[in-house]
């Protein structure tokens, strides 16, 4: 597979990251009710293929960039983000109201994860 591809593969895992965690997000905004099953399962699949596809796209791009021994320093906090992400549905489905919040911080996590991508700070 070639670096394009990845990078596509990863762009396209973050969308739908984000994607799940709006239609999340938004439903505690505006809803005191629990989200349903059938909706709270398309969401939670979404996300979770999502999170596979962000961090196998990543792995793809290091090993294009000759990164085959051993990570840079700037892989890892972009490991905790991904850690933070993955976790994030789990506090919108248990505090629906944390849904205003997260719609602010989670963008910015996403910021922090493109500053490490871009500046690749400690590499």
């Amino acid at each position: 597979m070639s670096y394009q591809f990845y990078k596509l593969l990863h762009i396209i895992g973050i969308a739908a990251l984000f994607m799940a965690f709006g239609a999340m997000a938004m439903h505690g905004w505006i809803s005191k009710e629990r989200i349903q099953r059938p909706i709270r399962t398309i969401i939670a699949i979404t996300h979770g293929v999502a999170l596979a596809l962000i961090l196998v796209a990543g792995f793809g791009l290091l090993a294009k960039t000759g990164h085959t021994s051993g990570f840079p320093g700037w892989v890892y906090p972009k490991f905790i983000i991904w850690l933070v992400f993955g976790a994030a549905i789990s506090l919108l489905i248990r505090r629906p109201k944390l849904g205003k919040f997260m719609w602010i911080v989670l963008p910015l996590w996403a910021g922090l994860a493109a500053y490490y991508a871009i500046y690749k700070p400690g590499a």
